[in-house]
């Protein structure tokens, strides 16, 4: 089937060069390298075949853009936007630190905690735009002219590349990796990471202390080759001046035991519980395994100048604990920063506290899944209405197949081990896939005979579903109840009524009204006049009376 097109209709020619080999491999390298290769060789390399696929991809993704927001702008128009839109764009945020802070909050907002640096040698990649200009010339020759063609690419294409280029400004997160005494002086290692974490010393920078922990420099590298040997830190100490008193680390929680009696028996000294724990990880961005990330990992011991002794701990992304000399436990922070582009704060958040403003991507993660349930409620009840009109069960089938891809999809979001990819997977896939099935379905019932009341009752099952569903996950937000998974369950127990009701409105649909039998002609339940047949008899005629 092919579409009308005009000379101003640039869509087609620009889903062409958006298609086109040159533009997909860049797609492809922006991927690969930053997800992939800039973890693995970080460097100079890597951070320039970054800019040089971007600005290959960016420039028909913005042309793209542009002709489905304005629907008759010309081709040569729209590539001619992207090009210079880009290449203006580029060379203003590489060349000015105050354009690359407003680019960084401009895609913070966007794709979440992102970092933009002005390095002006960037700009030797702004060549790259000719290979983009290149690509184009070639593909304004064969525009996508038939609407099926057109949907296919601008859903197998589209979404990801703006998934790769809203993803590619990775920020790296401070990491407590571990702690250890050198020569009687506190050291600490400090690694970051974004994707992979720091598993051990080795994968962080070591910081050495003169004052017991009071300020902090970098070690030597003499320093770093001995701390390097030492290896992993110790889960338990004792004071050296009190044998008797040891502390420990748990492994896979927030907490550090104390013994009076040689490590005969503990007691919990200080621990931010499982559930509260779980809160403040979920805080964080990228949060990734919380038992393994957010957990105590070894501690030194170490005495003071007024003879007492205080205990540095490091517990991975919560930063580091200290115990102070009067017995008090103090959470630090980080005291070190290290990384590509790291991020860090001088005070580690507050464990108590905290709403929706705090949880943004587990604010639009609620969304989603209560919006979902909903979903699912309107293709259960255009299902049920389906099957009563015609007893097909195919539109059923595929709704329930097309929903559980997006609560699969959701599922696997759900853990946050990549926050970048999170927002815009929820808002160009998850949630325009559910409402898409859930339309479809709907209208499908409609057709198939299910009446006016029927969508009325059908939507009033969706808002009470999503309602009912966002009560429970709006309390998880705001910490009541702090464990994900009791939200998520009472989530799903919302939605009982949401079913009962769609099974109800079954009863609603009168198969009579079918857009396909509405035009046949009502059958009568008895013929007009009676059959002729020539083996009938004749009726006797009657007798005339004699005179």
């Amino acid at each position: 089937m092919t579409g009308p097109e005009t000379p101003r209709d640039g869509a087609p020619t620009a889903l062409s060069w958006l298609c086109h080999p040159a533009t997909l491999l860049a797609l492809v390298v922006l991927v690969v390298n930053d997800h992939v290769l800039k973890v693995a060789f970080p460097g100079l390399v890597t951070g320039k075949l970054s800019d040089v696929a971007g600005l290959v991809l960016a420039p028909p993704l913005v042309a793209v853009l542009l002709t489905l927001l304005v629907p008759r702008m010309p081709a040569r128009a729209a590539a001619l936007a992207g090009l210079v839109a880009v290449g203006a764009g580029f060379a203003v945020v590489k060349s000015s630190g105050y354009a690359a802070e407003v680019a960084s909050s401009a895609w913070t907002a966007l794709a979440g905690p992102s970092l933009v640096r002005a390095d002006r040698t960037d700009l030797l990649t702004l060549p790259a735009l000719g290979l983009a200009w290149w690509s184009w010339t070639r593909s304004r020759r064969r525009p996508v002219r038939q609407r099926t063609a057109r949907l296919a690419r601008t859903l197998l294409v589209l979404p990801p590349a703006l998934l790769a280029v809203t993803a590619t400004s990775a920020v790296y997160y401070p990491y407590a990796v571990s702690t250890t005494m050198l020569d009687g002086q506190p050291s600490i290692s400090v690694g970051s990471g974004y994707s992979s974490w720091p598993a051990g010393p080795v994968d962080g920078e070591w910081a050495v202390s003169d004052d017991a922990a009071s300020t902090w420099r970098s070690a030597t590298e003499a320093e770093q080759s001995r701390l390097f040997e030492q290896g992993a830190g110790q889960r338990q100490a004792c004071v050296p001046a009190e044998p008797r008193r040891c502390y420990r680390a748990v492994a896979g929680h927030l907490r550090v035991e104390q013994s009076d009696d040689a490590g005969a028996s503990w007691r919990v000294a200080w621990e931010v519980s499982d559930a509260r724990r779980e809160e403040l990880a979920r805080r964080s961005p990228n949060p990734g395994n919380v038992a393994r990330h957010f957990a105590s990992r070894d501690l030194i011991v170490y005495p003071t100048a007024g003879g007492d002794h205080e205990v540095l701990v490091a517990n991975g992304r919560d930063g580091f604990l200290r115990r102070l000399p009067d017995g008090g436990w103090q959470r630090d922070g980080f005291l070190h920063e290290e990384g590509v582009s790291a991020i860090s704060w001088s005070d580690p958040p507050p464990v108590d506290g905290g709403g929706p403003g705090d949880r943004q991507t587990d604010l639009l993660l609620a969304v989603t899944l209560a919006l979902t349930l909903g979903f699912t409620v309107i293709v259960l009840a255009a299902h049920l209405a389906v099957r009563r009109s015609s007893g097909g069960h195919w539109w059923g089938l595929a709704g329930g197949l097309s929903m559980l891809f997006a609560v699969i999809a959701l599922a696997v979001l759900w853990r946050r081990d990549d926050d970048f990819l999170t927002a815009p997977t929820l808002l160009v896939v998850v949630l325009p896939w559910g409402a898409l099935t859930a339309i479809v379905l709907f209208a499908g019932a409609r057709y198939g005979g299910a009446t006016s009341r029927w969508g009325g009752w059908t939507l009033r099952g969706f808002l009470l579903t999503v309602v009912l569903a966002g009560l429970p996950l709006i309390g998880w937000l705001y910490g009541i109840p702090l464990r994900t998974r009791f939200a998520v369950a009472l989530a799903l127990l919302a939605t009982v009524p949401g079913v009962l009701l769609a099974i109800r409105n079954a009863g609603l649909v009168d198969p009579s009204h079918a857009r396909g039998r509405r035009s046949r002609p009502p059958s009568t339940p008895y013929p007009l006049f009676p059959p002729y047949s020539s083996s009938a008899p004749d009726p006797p005629y009657p007798s005339l009376p004699s005179r």
